[in-house]
């Protein structure tokens, strides 16, 4: 997995955070769940970058 893809997907992780933190603030329930919503699939994400270093490790590659 690339490190270009592994910042990206941190980067919107904490995007989402600072959506989340944003709609709290300003009672915004929507962009609050944005947020917690941009949070979770870049979690998805960050989880395959996991599995696949696992698998190129337990590999070789």
């Amino acid at each position: 997995m690339g490190l270009g893809d592994k910042m990206q997907h941190k980067a919107e992780e904490l995007q989402g955070k600072a959506k989340e933190a944003f709609g709290k603030a300003t009672d915004n329930e929507k962009t609050e769940a944005e947020g917690k919503g941009q949070q979770a699939g870049a979690n998805v994400k960050q989880t395959g970058d996991k599995a696949k270093d696992a698998a190129d490790d337990a590999f070789g590659r």
